[in-house]
């Protein structure tokens, strides 16, 4: 099916400049696009070259001001109208509503409208689940759980006793909520493990990545705030809260009773220590290894962590370290070459 370029402002809300008629087929991206095709160009490089796209209308920012013998489409956040577009012509999948014959339900079962139950689902006993949600073929929910509307749940999700999982939730494939924390007494004798019985929550509107694990407390709660957005292989220990719309990046590692605050980033690869806070809208930078607290708005990179600025400058200087120890190496002989010349004056004038 096809929009006109007129339909497709009206869409995002934006206005054109130029011939609103033509028929769109499609998206793609800036460099690829088709005649028939719409693309976006938010950022200053690709407003640059407008007329080196193939794409039959560009979406640009509103205001701008320059010129083109394509069809623009003006609005407010050009890739935020883009992504609208892309929704449109590729609707998101959704498999038919009904519970599978081969699924596994416990007693006590509360089902919403519309659930959709694939294959081979296991659920325990007592579990709710909302209006409209998705459990893919091979997800476990466990006992006591509890899941709210218009969740999606990909194959092979572990959603153990208790937890509870929002609304408007995505639950990426293989990932398990609610494991046990690594908690262990040591003695002589060997360690001996310490139950958790806490839960974890995610709240309204969380995207979890494939292949997460998120611990459950060990008492209260392991709690993913509304909005928080996490890349694949991220791990969030025991009794850590990360605040709202907070974004972890692939293969995050928070230690255990963290806490992080609200619009924060945290880079791939980033490792938290435990029992420590870290603010609203910190950046922490890839690699980087935080084991004190950080403050509200500060910007940290390297192991242990520093301020961004100090850590470019320290960059900068690893790759002069062996010149710089053989520079030093020489200035201490040549000291140690003065220092006997002296000795020894001293030593002739006491004769």
């Amino acid at each position: 099916m096809k929009l006109s370029i007129a339909q497709i402002a009206d869409m995002v809300k934006g206005s054109v400049v130029g011939d609103d008629r033509p028929m769109i087929a499609g998206v793609a991206p800036f460099e690829a696009a088709a005649p028939d095709r719409i693309t976006f160009a938010g950022h200053p490089k690709f407003l640059k070259k407008m007329d080196e796209t193939g794409a039959g209308a560009v979406i640009v920012p509103r205001g701008f001001k320059g010129s083109s013998e394509k069809p623009l489409i003006c609005a407010d956040h050009p890739q935020l109208a883009f992504l609208q577009v892309v929704r449109w012509f590729h609707p998101h999948h959704r498999p038919p509503s009904g519970i599978s014959p081969h699924a596994g339900i416990g007693v006590d079962f509360a089902c919403g409208k519309d659930v959709s139950i694939g294959h081979f689902v296991v659920i325990g006993d007592h579990v709710r689940i909302g209006d409209r949600t998705v459990l893919h073929p091979g997800v476990f929910v466990g006992d006591g759980a509890s899941i709210g509307d218009d969740v999606e749940i990909y194959p092979h999700v572990t959603v153990r006793e208790n937890c509870v999982i929002g609304n408007r939730v995505i639950i990426h494939a293989s990932t398990v909520i609610g494991s046990d924390g690594f908690g262990f007494v040591p003695t002589a004798e060997g360690y001996h493990k310490i139950p958790h019985i806490g839960i974890v929550q995610i709240d309204d509107d969380v995207e979890i990545g494939a292949a997460n694990t998120i611990d459950r407390a060990t008492f209260g709660k392991t709690w993913i705030q509304r909005g928080v957005k996490t890349d694949n292989l991220v791990h969030v220990a025991h009794n850590v809260t990360v605040g709202e719309h907070t974004a972890l990046v692939a293969q995050v590692g928070i230690s255990g009773s963290t806490t992080i605050g609200r619009h924060a980033v945290l880079a791939g690869q980033a490792g938290i220590s435990g029992h420590i806070t870290i603010g609203d809208h910190v950046t922490v930078g890839p690699q980087a290894g935080v084991a004190r607290s950080v403050e509200s708005g500060q910007i940290v990179s390297g192991s242990p962590e520093m301020p961004h600025s100090q850590w470019l400058r320290v960059q900068h200087v690893v790759p002069r370290l062996p010149e710089l120890s053989k520079k030093i190496a020489e200035l201490e002989k040549r000291l140690r070459n003065l220092e006997a010349g002296q000795g020894c004056g001293v030593q002739k004038d006491l004769d």
